[in-house]
């Protein structure tokens, strides 16, 4: 039989005991999740859709649904044609990720009703209409465009200005396994003018590069302000996205989060 004494000593015990159970079950407890679990990568030029696969992985670490569409680099419209295949197939709100040239793609194809919001990295964000190419002769022109090689109506940059102005953050043997992999691009896929500029209705984030080489650090700002977008900084070279998977996957993350989930 236990003394009054024991019997409240046994009672405080047990208390304390289920507040650290209660303690352990929400330290272990999965974060909320994101609204947005459904992510849309598309490379710019020069690439192909393997530049994401390091940012595919912590995406799919984190529980989200990652999905590289694989752009021709033939014209705007045939790009934004396998976004939107890529778009058909998800089963819910998506994320539209664009790098570099991508930028235009997903401002196009960001109308979709399932794209919940857009992210840039180090890319174009052209509004509807827009000539592009009198938009960045406002800002410093980089380097990399002096190593424009052209070729049977396509064009792809040299293995010097790839390596030291595309890629440069990177080491320069992985740097040109990767040049050895880059995307052709229709030599008038630049002119290309959008329709649509998804980022005036849908939420947008934006990486800047600054050390980038090949898009205008000033201009990657001008375009992130113009949106409006939720922005970082990153000391990178064009290829954030390979040599800072991180920051770029954390970036996406914080959208997923803060995203609605609806168009």
């Amino acid at each position: 039989m236990f003394t009054r004494r024991q019997f409240s000593t046994r009672v405080a015990a047990t208390i304390g005991l289920a507040a650290a159970a209660r303690l352990a079950v929400a330290d272990t407890a999965p974060a909320a999740a994101p609204a947005v679990r459904n992510v849309v990568l598309v490379h710019g030029a020069y690439a192909d859709g393997s530049c994401w696969s390091d940012v595919i992985a912590l995406l799919q670490h984190a529980g989200l649904r990652a999905t590289a569409v694989q752009n021709p680099l033939t014209s705007l419209a045939d790009d934004v044609a396998a976004t939107q295949r890529i778009l058909a197939l998800q089963d819910g709100p998506t994320l539209l990720v664009g790098h570099s040239w991508a930028g235009t793609v997903i401002s196009e194809a960001g109308v979709d009703p399932k794209v919940a919001g857009l992210v840039y990295v180090a890319a174009r964000a052209p509004d509807a209409g827009e000539d592009y190419g009198a938009l960045a002769a406002r800002f410093p022109t980089p380097p990399a465009s002096a190593g424009l090689v052209k070729s049977g109506g396509f064009a792809q940059l040299s293995e010097e200005a790839f390596v030291r102005d595309f890629a440069g953050d990177l080491p320069a043997d992985k740097a040109r396994v990767l040049y050895a992999l880059q995307g052709r691009i229709s030599e008038t896929l630049f002119a290309s003018r959008t329709t649509a500029a998804a980022w005036r209705s849908k939420p947008s984030w934006y990486a800047v590069s600054t050390q980038d080489r090949t898009t205008s650090p000033e201009l990657q700002r001008f375009v992130a302000a113009r949106m409006k977008a939720k922005t970082i900084e990153i000391a990178s070279s064009h290829v954030s996205l390979i040599s800072h998977p991180r920051e770029i996957a954390g970036l996406i993350l914080e959208a997923a989060k803060s995203a609605t989930g609806t168009g």
